[in-house]
């Protein structure tokens, strides 16, 4: 604030700020650069803390994947037209994933910008930003900045969550106002996120429906994880002693070792259900959109599904018991619902799905055991499930194609909110950025296990994860390629074939250029204790964990999504 001889007064930069810290959003993500840099120190000046990326769409990952952590909306913070460009793929993904979010970038002024008359980085954002996320609003004058923030916490949280994109024209930052106008022009959101109860007719009837289940199921989504209504809903699943398949973010709602669950089994419980409780899960492309062979005979299912967004309901198929509202409310409805003798689920069930999971478990263990060199998939994330079981408050993030696969379905998670990974739309990169909001927001030790391929995205964050000595671990699966390392260039040019990476890459090497530790590892005994190393120092570490590179298949388990050119084959 700058003292006049006739009045206090305050500008946009500040006012940005103390509208941020009123609502309790002490941490910024981004890359400065014009017009938003001295925004930055200002911030950090004023307490915010604001952590520095290489590049804005991993700063926009970090942003969305604190939201999910907290409930609250992460705020990522870009420079103008290409910075922006480069944040607006994690505010989509946010968006699609349900996860609070607000992209805030500095932008060209509308007056040459509406004339086209070619400002620095032109670009009008607002229009572009607007399809691609769930509210897009501009400031163009400092009285209201306080309103424009208000309405987009407000708007990224309620309802169901996503991303709102906030347009700041560089004259914005510079205005001045009388210092306690401004203060009053402040506006503090009051329960962003109202409950919303459902109708009592709509739990009548999901309990109706549940009542008659012969073979009952309940699908647990990243939605139900996000409510943070752990409670509630383990003591539904409980009560009601159905078995229970957690998406990939919901692993750990319940412990993936508790009786009930039915994750070894996916396949059966899928295909033979009748009726399926959907929680905080969306039938889209993930769950073959809740038809198709996976899913049995057409009509042999009834589906109870549980969204706070009514629009959601019979988007692939008929939903015959909608429950419309916030999820803690919905499951605390259902259970008050619930008799006090709830019976049990049929015992020819509960069997049928327990011998599935010991046939399929016993098929698994010893895969896991060994310490193959080189390493298959299964030894080396066989040792890094051991981790994660002796060690359940770390935070796995998790990408690439076989990487992702496989240690989705063979690492266990034992508490909510502890696995994170690529999300509905599946997207490559998200790795550092999330590992670096985790470890921000939760002070958790982080555990990511990328694909090489996947890694190459956002490798260089690895700097920032130093810079700012982060308890990041993270293990890279090196099988030389995507897929494999395995596939030559028909011509027989001198050009790899375009899923070829450079072979024996020392990515280790990358991570001691920055001051980390890194590890060449080459059986699972190596990545075991380099991985315990890292999480007992808390220091960044990079393990280059060194995979056959004939282990894997063709886009990890989704290969079916890959057209296959029948032209000049026989």
């Amino acid at each position: 604030m700058a003292d006049t001889a006739e009045e206090t007064l305050t500008d946009g930069f500040h006012l940005i700020i103390d509208a941020l810290k009123l609502n309790d959003l002490n941490t910024i993500y981004g890359v400065p650069g014009i017009p938003i840099t001295d925004f930055g120190r200002i911030a950090q000046a004023e307490g915010i803390r604001v952590l520095s990326f290489r590049h804005e769409q991993h700063a926009g990952y970090a942003a969305a994947i604190a939201g999910y952590l907290t409930k609250k909306p992460g705020i990522c913070l870009t420079v103008s037209a290409p910075g922006f460009l480069n944040g607006l793929t994690a505010l989509a993904h946010a968006t699609t994933n349900c996860f609070p979010m607000i992209l805030m970038s500095g932008s060209s002024e509308r007056e040459i910008v509406d004339l086209q008359q070619g400002d620095y980085e032109e670009m009008d954002q607002l229009a572009i930003a607007k399809p691609l996320c769930k509210a897009a609003f501009r400031v163009l004058h400092a009285e209201d900045i306080g309103i424009a923030i208000a309405r987009a916490i407000r708007a990224a949280v309620s309802g169901r969550p996503g991303g709102v994109y906030l347009d700041l024209p560089a004259k914005l930052f510079g205005q001045v106002m009388n210092a306690d106008a401004g203060a009053k022009s402040l506006v503090k959101v009051i329960d962003p996120a109202p409950r919303q109860l459902p109708a009592a007719e709509a739990v009548s009837r999901a309990i109706d429906l549940l009542k008659t289940a012969k073979r009952p199921l309940i699908i647990l989504g990243k939605g139900a994880a996000y409510a943070q209504a752990d409670a509630e809903i383990t003591a539904f699943v409980e009560k009601s002693g159905i078995p229970y398949l957690p998406m990939s973010m919901a692993k750990g709602l319940l412990p993936d070792t508790h009786p009930q669950s039915a994750g070894p089994a996916r396949s059966l419980v899928l295909e033979e259900a009748d009726v399926v409780v959907m929680i905080g899960a969306r039938l889209n492309w993930l769950l073959s959109h809740g038809k198709g062979k996976s899913w049995g005979e057409p009509g042999s299912k009834q589906f109870i599904q549980i969204d706070i967004e009514p629009r959601e309901m019979d988007s692939n198929v008929e939903i015959k018991a909608p429950v419309v509202g916030d999820i803690g409310s919905c499951v605390s409805a259902l259970l008050e619902a619930m008799a006090d003798d709830w019976p049990t689920p049929p015992s020819d069930w509960t069997d049928a799905i327990n011998a599935k999971k010991e046939t399929n478990l016993a098929r698994m263990a010893p895969k896991l055991q060994n310490n193959n060199v080189p390493m298959d998939y299964h030894g080396a994330l066989g040792a890094l499930r051991t981790i994660i079981k002796q060690r359940p408050e770390v935070i796995l993030v998790n990408e690439g194609a076989n990487t992702l696969d496989f240690a989705r379905s063979i690492i266990d998670m034992y508490q909510p909110r502890k696995r994170l990974d690529v999300g509905t739309w599946g997207v490559m990169g998200i790795g550092m950025g999330q590992a670096i909001g985790a470890a921000v927001e939760t002070g958790k030790p982080v555990l990511a296990i990328e694909g090489d391929s996947a890694f190459g995205f956002s490798g260089m964050e690895i700097e920032t994860i130093c810079r700012y000595n982060l308890p990041v671990c993270v293990v890279v699966f090196n099988n030389n390629g995507i897929y494999r390392g395995t596939d030559v260039n028909p011509t027989g040019g001198s050009d790899v074939a375009p899923t070829v990476f450079v072979k024996d890459s020392r990515y280790d090497k990358m991570m001691e250029a920055f001051g980390g530790v890194g590890v060449y590892a080459t059986s699972p005994d190596d990545v075991a204790r380099a991985v315990n190393d890292a999480l007992d120092s808390g220091k960044p570490t990079l393990i280059n964990a060194v995979i056959d590179e004939n282990a894997g298949t063709e886009s990890g388990r989704i290969g079916n999504l890959n057209p296959q050119s029948v032209v000049g084959k026989k």
